[in-house]
């Protein structure tokens, strides 16, 4: 505990403002009576000492940076900070917290490349950093940490989606509003014994969404809205039993809706609006919600015009001209 002091003090010290007073009994030597700050045994001593197990300063509104000290909490399980405005980046030294499961910066102000120090945490399964500043690239090796939970969503980076992702073994995974500008590997059907839940809206998946998501048999909610994601809705999306949500609005997607996507047991919401489909099968307007306005479909109201869907449909889709796929 005498390092957690140390540590403490010093992250203290790098604080500027801190509006809900929660560092303010951050004095003395007695650290697990400080707010925010959890103890427990520590887990390898024999002799039952207590340690600083988790850091827990969400919603504090809390201005400051994360000084190199911070490494001293070796036992840290959780570190939670979501919703401060923490700025610079994470501390070189977290690579000594090898207890360190849930990492949790979101929604502040941190920035600069991708944090590799996450590399260096053989104990972390939660890693959240969405609603950041970090940009460049996201290691590919990301995809090979033995995460359950993965949320970069709301940064600055650019990366195309690698090969490897479908090592991942998350069962949620958060990329929206970034910059990928690649395709949807196929590879990702590796992921289906443990994904439930996949979101990149708004991040610039281009080409056609591969069959091979089918596969993804546990997955409830499947969101790939806001993208340049072109051709056939897949109708292997039919076997993914679990779907709840389908949401792929505002793409250019075209053709007929498979009839097997609809029939899905447990589909609740089917959002399929501003793309250019040409036929949706009557299960589809049954469903509890589906929205599919803004295409081309005969009969339907709130459609596009005769012109601008005939204008899309003299350019026939080449799935393989996006590099993913063999050429057709």
């Amino acid at each position: 505990l005498a390092k957690a002091y140390v540590a403490l003090q010093a992250w203290k010290h790098a604080i500027t403002s801190d509006p809900k007073n929660f560092t303010g009994n951050w004095c003395g030597p007695e650290v697990c009576n400080y707010t925010g700050v959890f103890c427990a045994a520590a887990p390898d001593d024999p002799h039952n000492l207590t340690t600083v197990a988790g850091i827990d300063l969400n919603h504090g509104n809390i201005s400051g940076s994360l000084p190199e000290d911070l490494g001293l909490l070796a036992d840290l399980a959780l570190f939670h900070i979501n919703s401060n405005c923490f700025h610079g980046a994470l501390p070189e030294s977290f690579r000594d917290l090898r207890l360190l499961y849930e990492l949790d910066v979101s929604n502040n102000l941190l920035s600069g490349e991708f944090p590799a120090v996450v590399f260096d945490l053989p104990s972390l399964k939660f890693l959240d950093i969405r609603f950041n500043s970090y940009h460049g690239n996201v290691p590919a090796r990301v995809f090979d940490l033995k995460l359950d939970a993965l949320f970069i969503n709301n940064n600055n980076f650019s990366f195309s989606l690698p090969p490897n992702i479908g090592n991942s073994p998350v069962s949620v995974i958060v990329m929206a509003n970034n910059n990928l500008n690649s395709c949807l590997p196929s590879s990702i059907s590796n992921m289906s014994k443990t994904l439930n839940e996949i979101i990149i809206t708004n991040s610039g998946l281009t080409g056609c969404l591969p069959p091979d998501i089918g596969a993804l048999k546990n997955v409830t909610v499947f969101d790939v809205s806001g993208n340049d994601l072109v051709g056939k809705l897949p109708h292997t999306i039919g076997k993914m039993k679990s779907l709840e949500q389908l949401n792929v609005a505002h793409n250019k997607l075209s053709g007929e809706i498979p009839e097997s996507i609809c029939a899905l047991p447990k589909l609740q919401n089917f959002t399929y609006s501003d793309n250019y489909l040409c036929g949706e099968p009557e299960k589809c307007l049954k469903l509890p919600s589906e929205d599919d306005r803004k295409n081309c479909i005969p009969e339907r109201p709130l459609q596009r015009s005769d012109e601008e869907c005939a204008a899309f449909y003299s350019h026939p889709v080449d799935c393989g001209a996006y590099g993913c796929w063999p050429r057709s």
